[in-house]
């Protein structure tokens, strides 16, 4: 939601996608009041193909998007083995494939406009692998692959494609990943204003990949040098309880 303050802010119409349709009418009662005119479209991204549901919303409301941001997602923490099942195949519906699939719906218009912004949350995690959370660092592994893969390929079209990699934020991420209010990871959280801004900045100057914070700066350099088993080692002792 503090993606959609913001861009309120800064005077932008926006579509917002939630499953909760109630949270949704609640913040467009909050913006409205700003100038701006907010579109409400409730949809669970866990769903196959739910991504199309919200392309068809803009087209059926004869709405131009200019900036598409991906922020939905979750994660969940626990062994691989002794994990639901359901949960995990939703967590990669709507990390990876919800996204991917806006992408692929709407960065077709942006190149024919010639114009247009995409960011999309990927996570320090997507440095290395994650004992205890293994499926939710590996979707942002690939949130931040596919992103800085497809920035390359718009170079020179006039979309900018950014991925935002912030470490550990105060969104309530952790209690909806079941980690516990001890978690090591979320003792020195970001505020969420805070991170949106910086992906914001990120995406404006047509960054291809943000790391907001100091300590997700260092954490994504010492990532790249330090052999992965000892990268695997840290990352497991920080999803611990």
């Amino acid at each position: 939601m503090e993606f959609a303050r913001l861009l309120a802010r800064k005077k932008y119409d926006l579509v917002v996608v939630a499953r909760n349709e109630g949270k949704l009418l609640q913040l467009k009662n909050e913006l409205e009041p700003k100038g701006i005119t907010v579109h409400v479209c409730a949809c669970d991204l866990s769903r196959p193909d739910a991504a199309l549901d919200v392309f068809n919303f803009t087209l059926e409301h004869g709405l131009e998007i200019d900036v598409l941001i991906n922020n939905a997602g979750f994660g969940d923490s626990g062994a691989f083995a002794d994990s639901d099942w359901k949960k995990q195949y939703e967590m990669v519906q709507v990390n990876i494939t919800a996204l991917m699939q806006l992408t692929h719906c709407f960065l077709p218009q942006m190149i024919s406009r010639g114009s247009g912004k995409i960011l999309n949350l990927s996570s320090v995690a997507a440095f290395c692998a994650g004992p205890g959370m293994s499926v939710y660092y590996a979707s942002k592994a690939f949130v931040r692959s596919f992103s800085e893969a497809v920035a390359e390929e718009v170079k020179g079209t006039g979309v900018s494609v950014t991925a935002l990699c912030p470490g550990p934020t105060a969104t309530g991420f952790e209690a909806a990943a079941a980690m516990g209010k001890d978690s090591r990871m979320f003792r020195k959280a970001a505020l969420a204003e805070d991170v949106a801004k910086a992906g914001l900045r990120a995406m404006q100057k047509n960054q291809a990949l943000c790391y907001q914070g100091a300590f997700t700066k260092a954490m994504g350099f010492l990532c790249r040098l330090a052999p992965r088993a000892l990268t695997r080692k840290y990352a497991k002792k920080m999803n611990a309880v």
